[in-house]
């Protein structure tokens, strides 16, 4: 069961699928959506933007998280990844360390066209992270 209410989700899930929408792929055709949501329930979205230097092609869940950051949101509740596949696709290693240090330990909802494949927490994607504590 999610730990985030029915309703909220499917909102969530619908926004992370908009998004993906606007994804620019030219490279891989592989777009990506997500939805970010802070504690006081305003929704953030991003899609990938890829560039022909690989290296600097953004996902769609920092680009939600670096946009509503830049905007002075600093504390979250969820973050919502969509995706065009059959399998769940978890956030990379970059993204799953800068959610981590910025939103802690939030639900990961992904899905794909049609349903939800699966839902996990960050310590779970990111047992032994690196951050502030460390330093």
């Amino acid at each position: 069961m999610s730990a985030v209410p029915p309703d909220r989700l499917a909102a969530l899930v619908a926004a992370a699928r908009d998004a993906r929408l606007c994804a620019i792929a030219p490279y891989s055709h592989f777009l990506v959506g997500a939805a970010l949501e802070t504690t006081d329930g305003l929704v953030v979205t991003g899609c990938n933007v890829e560039n022909a230097s690989y290296g600097l092609t953004m996902c769609a869940e920092r680009v939600a998280l670096l946009k509503a950051l830049s905007e002075g949101h600093r504390s979250f509740s969820v973050c919502v990844v969509v995706a065009d596949t059959g399998k769940p696709t978890p956030p990379c290693g970059p993204c799953r360390q800068l959610l981590w240090e910025y939103c802690g330990d939030i639900p990961i909802v992904m899905a794909n066209l049609k349903e939800i494949t699966a839902e996990l927490r960050m310590k779970e994607l990111l047992p032994l992270p690196f951050d502030g504590r460390l330093l």
